[in-house]
């Protein structure tokens, strides 16, 4: 069968890692496809859309028929990365890895092969109280020791090469935000309290239906740092309701103190990486004319 990718996913790496980078990627997508098929001899049900906005999925059968999920992402997505995340996991708390085919080869030979969950099926097709506390009883079994030896980033790396880009925004509308944003997240940098291995990005589409357990999560694109950083995502889901609601802002730094208090994380130091958060993913959006979602963000950051 064909390989198309589907349109979300072309539009987000396009503008996470550029045109010209994710073009060159996705002309060769169907052929790095059928190289992660015939590897492994498997049987293609289909591509699912609208899928990621990093990676190829598609429902595969395993020679004996056992049903698995096959992932095929580009190499500046770090995919070598996320599957050691997942061997380190081993299935606790999130998805697992069903073999180690490909692993090492980079681009050359492409996928990881996962257990099937129900991609239909995430915790934002849950009431929001229920998808919350569900979600905070997934991301705790997450933030483990990190290997020895890993080769993840540090979250102190990633913010740097975002906050670079924030501090490149040349726009009045957004500057207090921006400022207010870098400035926090110098101060939690100042005494981070935690090394430990986390999702990276967490949220309720993040958390998929399983058979092996209720809910696992998929998808990370891990680092090491403090649990506030991986929960801050979180904290912002169905940001639109939040942002319709009269009583949005109470409702949203409620939910802060909540998520913080149910995981025992400090309060101020959720705040702080989830304003850093909402800013940058809202000047980012802006930057790619994504203007509804920029402003939705920046207005939720402001109430922080």
């Amino acid at each position: 069968m064909g390989f198309e990718p589907p349109q979300r996913l072309v539009r987000a790496l396009g503008e996470t890692y550029g045109d010209a980078a994710a073009d060159a990627w996705l002309s060769r997508l169907p052929e790095l496809a059928r190289q992660a098929v015939g590897l492994r001899d498997l049987d293609v049900e289909r591509v699912v859309a609208p899928g990621g906005r990093s990676s190829l999925v598609a429902l595969v059968r395993l020679p004996d028929g056992t049903p698995a999920a096959l992932k095929v992402a580009p190499p500046f997505a770090a995919p070598d990365l996320e599957r050691a995340a997942l061997a380190h996991w081993n299935g606790w708390g999130t998805v697992r890895l069903l073999d180690t085919a490909g692993a090492g080869a980079g681009a050359a030979v492409a996928g990881l092969l996962l257990e099937r969950l129900h991609t239909e099926v995430s915790l934002r097709s849950l009431p929001e109280a229920k998808a919350l506390l569900e979600a905070a009883g997934t991301v705790r079994r997450l933030w483990v020791a990190p290997p020895e030896g890993h080769g993840f980033e540090s979250v102190a790396a990633r913010t740097a090469r975002q906050a670079g880009a924030m501090r490149a925004v040349r726009d009045t509308g957004t500057a207090a935000l921006v400022s207010a944003a870098l400035d926090v997240r110098d101060e939690l940098l100042a005494d981070s309290p935690e090394e430990l291995l986390l999702h990276g990005n967490f949220r309720q589409g993040k958390v998929l239906a399983g058979d092996r357990a209720p809910w696992l999560a998929v998808g990370p694109e891990p680092l090491v740092g403090e649990r506030a950083y991986d929960l801050a995502r979180l904290v912002r889901d169905r940001v639109e309701d939040l942002v319709a609601a009269a009583s949005g802002p109470t409702s949203g730094r409620r939910r802060v103190n909540k998520l913080a208090d149910s995981l025992d994380v400090d309060r101020e130091r959720l705040r702080g990486w989830t304003l850093f958060r909402a800013v940058e993913s809202g000047t980012r959006a802006l930057a790619a004319g994504r203007r509804q979602d920029g402003e939705l963000l920046l207005e939720f950051a402001g109430w922080l």
